[in-house]
């Protein structure tokens, strides 16, 4: 737990582009899981949040991982993995419009019942600084040797409780 007492976003010192499209989403003040978990994530320490649904969990890693990247971001800096499609648009719409004034850090998407030669091009061409996908295809781009995170700096588990319900949504292979 933080000590900080926040109740504006200003207060925990984000860069003035994520204040900007803050208040552009219409978010006035923190909620108590981003008072109590933002702080602690912008030190650089690992974070454990949990929380009832639509209290803002989503926007703590989100304004922390674009917060702490650099104003020209690695290629592959950030790993979000989460058990749904749905959930990985979801999550990289937040991206993009939590990042829109931080034109220089690209997100995508990448999961399974897509193309995947489509996401090796999208790879091969211009990798984005955070990679938002489903375990399967995260894997499965790993073991072809496409994505590698060798800069990684950030790994998120959304919802990791869902993904571990999933029988073999986790299995990584072992090395011989």
């Amino acid at each position: 737990m933080s000590t900080l007492h926040s109740t504006a976003f200003k207060d925990f010192l984000l860069k003035a582009e994520l204040l900007r499209a803050i208040a552009e989403a219409g978010f006035e003040h923190p909620s108590e899981v981003q008072i109590n978990c933002i702080p602690r994530s912008l030190e650089g320490k690992d974070v454990i949040c949990q929380a009832k649904s639509g209290m803002g969990k989503t926007a703590v890693f989100v304004l922390s991982v674009l917060h702490l990247l650099d104003k020209s971001p690695e290629p592959l800096s950030c790993l979000v993995l989460t058990h749904t499609k749905e959930l990985a648009y979801q999550i990289h719409k937040e991206f993009e419009r939590l990042g829109k004034y931080l034109p220089t850090t690209k997100s995508d998407v990448f999961i399974g019942g897509e193309p995947i030669t489509e996401q090796i091009k999208k790879l091969q061409k211009e990798p984005p600084a955070i990679v938002v996908g489903t375990p399967g295809r995260i894997l499965d781009l790993v073991r072809k040797g496409k994505l590698v995170f060798k800069k990684m700096r950030f790994f998120i588990l959304d919802e990791c409780d869902k993904m571990l319900e999933q029988p073999g949504s986790l299995t990584f292979p072992t090395s011989n």
